[in-house]
């Protein structure tokens, strides 16, 4: 029976010596964190701000897009809306934080041409 467990081991032998400290252990699990921290953790809390401060810079006669896709000019602010001309006479009230990009200037006069 000593093919998959050796003597030592299943006799009750020094099993510290087989089993890695509690030091190695912490470093690595620290070691992913940081990975995880580094690659995924970081650059999502940049980008949020980056687009909180875009949102909060916002003002009468941008050009926007929203997230869904709607082009439109800002043509009043509330606190937690702003409401887009999109067409002639035809306005939408979206949130602001469905706003996803600024354009510029021209942008809706070039593309109705």
């Amino acid at each position: 029976m000593s093919f998959f467990i050796e003597d030592a081991l299943a006799e009750g032998g020094n099993a510290a010596a087989v089993a890695p400290d509690l030091i190695s252990q912490l470093m690595v699990f620290g070691g992913i964190f940081l990975i995880f921290y580094l690659l995924f953790i970081r650059p999502q809390n940049k980008k949020m701000k980056e687009h909180k401060a875009m949102v909060d810079a916002l003002a009468k006669g941008d050009e926007v897009v929203t997230n869904g896709g709607v082009l439109g000019k800002v043509v009043a602010l509330h606190d937690s809306f702003v409401t887009l001309e999109v067409s002639k006479d035809v306005q939408l009230n979206v949130q602001r934080s469905a706003v996803g990009a600024i354009q510029p200037k021209g942008t809706i006069k070039s593309i109705k041409n």
